[in-house]
């Protein structure tokens, strides 16, 4: 009989050669989120720490191309950003009113598990302290599901907020003029906000794909 070890290398080699073979749907992306998570699951009881886009493992539906220029300009510098209300990954409704009185970093990125997006957030989950230490909020916002934000914030070690932006999908993207209508998800766009009393301006936004 094959050792542990072995026997999961095989089932996994063989999980993986189905993936071409399953059609494009709400299944192969459930399939695929519930590969990563056992993986996950594995990697903590071996002890290891977060995963690195180096060795994180490659989910069964490959990301979309993300590349070209920004379609969008976003909202001026200046301007009042607008109210949202967003699930996070454990379903509980977050709203920019909730950090009245807080600067308030929106990180719109285009989608979970894509690797510039991993290493992306994984360098702002490193520098955490030095957001604490000048009073900054994250939040992360991307058009995925509550579901994908889970298994992606347990796999990449992110303590931070992430919003679905997935019911009406992008919206809060299409309100901070970033949504990619030709995708059907975000720019990669950061916005800096600084609230006082009952209103928020938007102080800064890089939109793009780079």
């Amino acid at each position: 009989m094959a050792e542990p070890s072995a026997r999961l290398a095989d089932l996994e080699q063989r999980f993986e050669a189905l993936g071409p073979e399953l059609p494009e749907g709400p299944q192969k992306q459930a399939l695929s989120l519930l590969h990563a998570m056992i993986l996950e699951t594995r990697r903590a009881q071996a002890g290891g720490g977060a995963t690195s886009s180096a060795n994180l493992p490659a989910p069964l539906v490959a990301p979309p191309p993300m590349e070209g220029a920004a379609e969008n300009q976003g909202l001026p510098v200046g301007g009042v950003a607008p109210a949202f209300t967003l699930p996070d990954a454990n379903g509980r409704p977050v709203s920019l009113a909730d950090y009245r009185g807080h600067r308030v970093l929106l990180v719109f990125y285009p989608l979970d598990w894509s690797p510039t997006c991993s290493d992306q957030l994984s360098l702002y989950q490193a520098d955490l302290p030095e957001f604490e230490r000048l009073k900054t909020k994250l939040l992360g916002i991307s058009v995925d599901s509550v579901y994908s934000h889970g298994a992606w914030a347990a796999a990449r070690g992110l303590t931070f907020p992430l919003l679905a932006d997935f019911n009406p999908r992008g919206e809060v993207a299409r309100r901070y003029q970033v949504l990619r209508a030709s995708d059907g998800f975000s720019e990669r766009a950061l916005y800096l906000v600084r609230q006082h009393a009952a209103f928020a301006s938007a102080l800064d936004c890089s939109a793009g794909m780079a």
